[in-house]
Order: C-alpha cells, then structure tokens, then sequence
C-alpha cells in the first residue's frame, strides 16, 4: 500500500509531512535504549511483509502488518513504519519521496491506534482468549483503517482516483481477513516463546 510520486495534489503532501513529523517526534520522545531491538524487529517485519505487492492503480495491495506492529511497539509503532516506509522507497522504488509523509501517516496511524486498543483491553484482561481475539480484531482493523486513510487521501488528489479509492477499499477486505489471522498466529507464537515482549508501555 503505497502512494506513488505525482499523486498527492501539494497541499496535501505538505500536509502529510508535518502531521507524520509530529507524531514521529511524539514517538521518538517516548523512545528508551531497550526499544531498540524491538523497533529494529518491528521494522524488518514490517519491511519483508511489504516486498510481496499486487498493483492497483497508484497504489497496491500487500501484507501491512500494522496490527501486530502496534502490539509489540504501542506508541513506538510510528517509528518502525517509518522507518520501513523509507528503506522501501529508496531501496526498491515503492511509494515516492514527495508521498512519504502521507504514506508515513497511512500505516503508522493504524499501528498506533491498533496498539492502543490492544494493550487497553489485555490491560484488564490478559486471558489467552481475549489476547488471541484481539490480536485478530487488531490485525483486521489495521488494515482496514490503513486502507480508509488511503482512499481518503485519493479522494482528497481529485475525482480521478474517485474509482480507484473505491477498488482499494474493496481490495483490502480479504486482505484484513488474512492478517487477522496473520496476527493471531504471530502474538501467539510470541506469547509462548518471549511473552516480555508485550510489556512495551504505551
């Protein structure tokens, strides 16, 4: 899922640059030396999921993983996104420099706020059946709401991507499904062997 050079109208590019600047530097203030080697999994996780795309238009459709990014990392999510958002883009070509902001934004929002619905509800209950139905629920609404930001962000670039913000959305649904069931495989596997993993504060 990422949004080509040329796309995004100014403003909008712009914009997209200062909102994922403030909110990388909330998450940097937050940061502490033994985030490190989480967010240097996260990112690597992140980066792998995201070579396997199919084309849709400006965009395409491919492995996100926000969910389980905001699970381990909480409010440090938006560093590892971002950080994966970059390599891809000047590794491989995948989004463009002047759409990095609003790319920054599309997958680090999810993470954050799937995070945030995670540890909120384990916080009270941290049953294996509650963690494994929000792993999925967190995994699912991911990529949905990544999905929603971007088809706003092609509504907001002109009536010409009406139709394709249209597909993307579509496109996403299966794609939710299957990392919902992604997630739940790996906050399992994570849970059995390094369960520390998931004290990570919000």
């Amino acid at each position: 899922m990422h949004i080509a050079d040329g796309v995004l109208p100014t403003s909008v590019t712009v914009t997209g640059y200062i909102l994922s600047g403030v909110i990388l530097a909330f998450s940097l203030r937050r940061i502490s030396y033994g985030d490190y080697p989480k967010i240097a999994l996260m990112s690597s996780a992140f980066f792998v999921a995201s070579l396997v795309h199919v084309p849709i238009g400006p965009s395409s459709v491919h492995l996100l993983l926000p969910g389980v990014v905001g699970i381990v990392l909480g409010s440090r999510s938006f560093i590892a996104t971002t950080l994966g958002l970059i390599l891809q883009c000047f590794l491989f070509q995948f989004g463009g420099i002047t759409a990095l902001g609003a790319n920054a934004l599309m997958m680090g929002i999810p993470a954050l706020l799937t995070g945030w619905l995670f540890h909120t509800v384990t916080f009270k209950n941290s049953s294996l059946t509650v963690f494994m139905i929000m792993a999925g629920i967190s995994g699912m609404f991911g990529v949905l709401l990544a999905g929603l930001i971007l088809a706003l962000l092609l509504f907001l670039s002109g009536s010409m991507f009406y139709n394709v913000a249209k597909l993307v959305l579509v496109a996403h649904i299966p794609v939710a499904i299957i990392e919902g069931i992604v997630a739940i495989a790996m906050v399992s596997f994570l849970r059995r062997t390094k369960p520390e993993i998931f004290s990570m504060k919000m």
